[in-house]
């Protein structure tokens, strides 16, 4: 079986299909998925939508970009919305100075909060990085995030900055960018990854795999990362499939099996 570690079950694009989604889920051998949270406004969705299927789980942060709020999401204010057997991580949270301009002290703070809720409640980290790696190591680092461990999630960076999160205690998860043709950074990272440290997502809706480029992705096609990865390493989709499913459960230790 497979496990979609990474997804936005609660955006329309997925919403408004959710019993298709599901459907299709099942039809490609992907048992569970983690729908992830990225706002304090649509957290509620978010959880509701985990609690709709014994399959599914969620994860309760503010996205390292996201405004909309208008406000700073605090540590009790985490704790409250992580103390739910539905949530089993904390995020996604992290750095991106991708979109963000000016002074980005507000994000660093953000992500630190994060990474003290998750050591106070004892649930993994969903870690996003873009164009921050350096800070965002630095600051894993600060704050101990060894302590509870987490994912590296949809990651771009090169095989240093893999090497720096394994050594934390990380995993690494690939999306569907593994597939893209001019992705070699990120196929050395499949490759030289180990995969007792490997997770595979859809990022869904976005960045759907090859052969589904350019189209809304979904839990179902995180079989052609899977297939992708298999490839690089020379092992078999059930290697792969196996490897992950069981990281899956070692990392978030507050979900547990359920029959898709």
């Amino acid at each position: 079986m497979l496990i979609d570690s990474h997804c936005h079950l609660d955006f329309p694009e997925l919403r408004s299909d959710l019993g298709g989604v599901l459907d299709r889920m099942r039809g490609n051998g992907v048992t569970h998925a983690l729908t992830i949270s990225t706002t304090l406004e649509t957290f509620p969705a978010v959880r509701e939508v985990a609690r709709s299927q014994p399959n599914l789980w969620c994860s309760a942060g503010v996205h390292p970009d996201e405004l909309r709020d208008g406000r700073e999401v605090g540590l009790e204010e985490l704790l409250g919305m992580a103390d739910d057997p539905k949530v089993v991580a904390i995020g996604e949270t992290g750095l991106d100075y991708f979109r963000v301009e000016g002074d980005t002290e507000w994000q660093r703070e953000r992500f630190r909060v994060h990474i003290r809720a998750a050591r106070a409640c004892g649930k993994p980290l969903v870690i996003h990085t873009r164009e921050s790696a350096a800070d965002t190591v630095r600051i894993l680092r600060e704050e101990r995030a060894s302590e509870v461990g987490g994912v590296m999630h949809c990651f771009t960076e090169n095989w240093e900055v893999a090497q720096a999160a394994i050594d934390l205690g990380f995993y690494i998860s690939l999306s569907g960018i593994v597939t893209f043709k001019n992705a070699a950074v990120v196929k050395d990272v499949a490759f030289r990854v180990p995969l007792d440290r490997l997770l595979v997502e859809t990022d869904s809706p976005y960045l759907a795999p090859v052969p589904h480029r350019g189209k809304t992705n979904e839990p179902a096609f995180v079989r052609h990362v899977a297939e992708e990865i298999a490839r690089l390493k020379a092992v078999s989709l059930e290697a792969v499939a196996e490897a992950t499913t069981a990281n899956f459960f070692a990392l978030f230790r507050h979900a547990r099996p359920a029959a898709a």
